[in-house]
C-alpha cells in the first residue's frame, strides 16, 4: 500500500472493481504469468477475456478487489498499480490505472451506454498491451499497490487483516523502476469515470530477458 496526499476518486466502486478484476485476470494472462491452460476464455463489456481458474489465485484476486471497493468508496484511492517482480523482487514491470476525479451521475448515460463503452475500450488495449512490451523473464511474481491517503493507508494496516487480508506499506524496493520507459494504453474522460492506463517498462528488464 503506498501513500498519497492527494484525494482525486469518486468514482463508482462497483464498476471500477468489476472493470479492476478483470484487468487483472486478463494481464496474468498476457504476460504470462501463470500457464495459459488455466485461464478460461469469457467475455466482458463484449470483449474476449481470460480469466484464471486457479482458486488460489481467484480468491486473492477477489480479497483484494473487495478491500479497493472499500477504499474507493472512502473517495481516497488516486491509483492501483499492478506491479511485476523479477527474480530478486526487483519491479520490472508496472501496469498503473490511474483515477481522476468524476462525478458520480451523468444524466446523459443513464443506462451505461458511454461507460460500458469506454470499459470495453480499455480492455481491447490490455488485449494487445503484450505486443508492445518486452517478454518477461522467468519465475516472476506480481502485487498489487493501492495509492492512498496516508490516514486511510494507517486504517487498513491497524486492522491487520480485512477480508482475510493484511495490507502492509509498500516495500519501497517495489516502488521505483529503474529507468521506466512509460507506454501509455487508454484514457477516458467519461463523467462516471476518469482514468489513465498506462505501462511502465523498466529498462533492466531487456537485459534480463532471453
Amino acid at each position: 500500500m503506498a501513500d498519497t496526499d492527494e484525494n482525486k476518486t469518486e468514482v463508482g466502486p462497483d464498476i471500477f472493481a468489476e472493470f479492476l478484476e478483470v484487468s487483472i485476470h486478463l494481464i496474468l494472462y498476457s504476460r504470462h504469468l501463470y500457464p495459459t491452460g488455466l485461464f478460461e476464455r469469457r467475455k466482458k463489456y463484449n470483449v474476449p477475456v481470460q480469466m484464471c481458474l486457479h482458486p488460489d489465485v481467484t480468491e486473492y484476486i477477489s480479497k483484494v478487489i473487495q478491500s479497493v471497493k472499500v477504499m474507493v468508496v472512502s473517495g481516497e484511492v488516486s491509483m492501483v498499480t499492478l506491479v511485476v517482480l523479477d527474480q530478486s523482487q526487483n519491479p520490472i514491470e508496472r501496469f498503473v490505472f490511474e483515477l481522476g476525479a468524476s462525478a458520480s451521475e451523468d444524466g446523459e448515460d443513464p443506462y451505461l451506454f458511454r461507460l460500458e463503452d469506454a470499459l470495453r475500450g480499455f480492455l481491447l488495449k490490455l488485449n494487445v498491451a503484450d505486443t508492445q512490451l518486452k517478454p518477461l523473464p522467468q519465475e516472476c511474481s506480481w502485487v498489487v499497490h493501492v495509492h492512498t491517503k496516508e490516514s486511510t493507508a494507517d486504517q487498513f494496516i491497524q486492522q491487520k487483516t480485512f477480508q482475510d487480508l493484511s495490507w502492509v506499506p509498500a516495500d519501497r524496493k517495489q516502488t521505483q523502476l529503474k529507468d521506466p520507459v512509460l507506454i501509455p494504453l487508454k484514457t477516458t474522460n467519461n463523467k462516471r469515470l476518469k482514468m489513465q492506463l498506462y505501462v511502465e517498462e523498466s529498462s533492466d528488464k531487456q537485459m534480463e530477458s532471453h
